[in-house]
């Protein structure tokens, strides 16, 4: 058994443990990473950018949320379910913790919104060559690496923990294996960052209302298996909300694919009974949306358009974009549309008639006739049944139909461990775990019950801001402690 000794132990080398462990080696702690993947980075290596309220950026464009404001937004959204405190402290850090990255070289591309009803909340990462989009953050997690490295960060890679050890109530250390076999780390705090559990379908299936492959088809970002947030519950911690981070795609398509461009349009939307469900033009909030197609039939709808719909978007270009599609035009999903028919598609349907696109689709026959009869006849006199703007009305009346199956996806998890706004892990009685904190996903239990979309850039920016907190209060924790001793 090899034994080591630290100030700051950091169970997860991802955007929060990265955070974590740079705030503290910056406040002159000595730390150790130790990562269970052969690279840093974790999920942030897939995510574009993170959440800032009254930047630098933000200013100079004159875009003037305020953090009261934003404060408000977040927790409005979640009706209070949320640790106002934790929410509070993590909106107020976040134009710090831009400029801090920006410090390292991390460059910015425009303050974005997601979808024109959120605010322009989203610092996307400009990489060093091409323009931003998906893992763009890949950038930052590489400048933060290098920053780690530069502080005397020791990183090890290919080394899961297994344990954290226990003495007298405190948290003093942790056990793990690497290549060459068990070793323990003994150190003065230690912070949990381990990414959640969106790589395990069992926590998924127990801890949400889900089933993996089932009726969720979400993001599996290897070995983000709940380890850090199991470990926590062993050593007492209270479990904390708990959900996905839910959005919703064609299933197995790898999100956003060019095959949903038309699809993804306040058109006509239906379950398996054929019929409507909700108002169409919030299909630009995909929480928004993946709540309503979750309450139907196996969870599952199917977007309808027809040959005339895909020419008025040639022509014109889509009604609706966000800033992942936003470099997509028709010409993608016309690509995608002729791999499809060359190679079958099981989320792609096609018919000269609406009872073929029923047989196919497996969407009932005669409540789908009605319902785009009815459909056809509100595009004149408008939207009775959900108050569609009649600018989104139009007919479904083609020589030709299209349906794209959309289920429930997930970028990933979210929550699990229990923390004040100290970040500090908590029983269920409230009470320290003291020398313990927990950061980024596994203690993500403020977007409750949902992803706050209209301020986007929650997740990762949760993770880097909570990561800075959770390195900034271990190192107090540890100085108040040899001041005591």
């Amino acid at each position: 058994m090899r034994e080591f000794e630290t100030d700051v132990v950091v169970i997860g080398g991802g955007a929060s443990g990265l955070a974590a462990a740079i705030t503290a080696a910056e406040k002159g702690a000595q730390v150790m990473i130790l990562e269970k993947a052969n690279s840093t980075g974790g999920c942030a290596n897939m995510a574009m950018g993170l959440l800032g309220v009254e930047t630098k950026l933000q200013k100079e464009r004159l875009i003037g949320l305020t953090r009261e404001e934003a404060f408000e937004k977040f927790m409005d959204y979640t009706h209070w379910r949320s640790d106002a405190k934790l929410v509070k402290k993590y909106i107020d850090k976040s134009a710090d913790t831009i400029e801090w990255l920006q410090e390292m070289g991390v460059e910015f591309a425009l303050p974005s919104k997601y979808f024109p009803g959120s605010e322009a909340t989203w610092h996307i990462v400009k990489p060093k060559t091409g323009n931003p989009g998906l893992r763009a953050a890949a950038t930052m997690i590489k400048a933060m690496t290098e920053r780690a490295d530069e502080l005397g960060v020791k990183i090890l890679l290919e080394t899961p923990v297994k344990n954290l050890i226990k003495e007298d109530g405190e948290v003093i250390g942790i056990t793990a294996n690497d290549k060459d076999g068990e070793l323990e780390v003994y150190a003065g705090a230690v912070i949990i960052s381990t990414g959640g559990f969106g790589d395990s379908p069992e926590f998924i299936k127990k801890y949400t209302p889900y089933e993996w492959g089932k009726d969720i088809f979400s993001y599996r970002i290897p070995g983000l298996t709940g380890d850090g947030i199991q470990m926590a519950w062993d050593a007492g911690a209270a479990k904390d909300y708990m959900s996905m981070e839910l959005v919703f795609f064609a299933p197995n398509t790898g999100g956003y694919a060019p095959i949903e461009l038309p699809f993804r349009q306040p058109n006509v939307f239906v379950n398996l009974d054929g019929k409507r469900f909700y108002n169409e033009e919030v299909v630009e909030n995909p929480v928004f949306s993946v709540n309503a197609i979750s309450r139907q039939k196996n969870r599952v709808a199917f977007s309808i358009i027809d040959d005339k719909l895909i020419e008025k978007y040639e022509e014109n270009g889509l009604d609706l974009i966000n800033v992942v599609t936003s470099s997509m035009d028709m010409s993608y999903f016309n690509h995608e549309k002729e791999e499809a028919i060359k190679n079958g598609s099981d989320v792609l349907f096609i018919a000269d008639s609406i009872e073929e696109l029923a047989e196919k689709t497996g969407i009932d026959k005669e409540g789908l006739k009605t319902t785009l009869k009815n459909y056809n006849e509100a595009c004149k006199t408008g939207d009775k049944d959900f108050g569609k703007n009649h600018k989104y009305m139009l007919p479904i009346d083609g020589s030709k139909l299209y349906a794209l199956k959309f289920a429930p996806s997930a970028y990933g998890s979210l929550g699990g461990i229990k923390i004040n706004d100290m970040t500090e892990v908590l029983t269920d009685e409230f009470k320290v775990i003291s020398g313990l904190y927990a950061a980024g996903t596994d203690a993500n239990s403020v977007c409750n019950p949902d992803y706050v979309f209209i301020l986007p850039g929650n997740t990762l920016g949760f993770a880097v801001n909570s990561g800075r907190m959770a390195g900034n209060n271990a190192v107090e924790y540890i100085k108040t402690n040899l001041v005591e001793e």
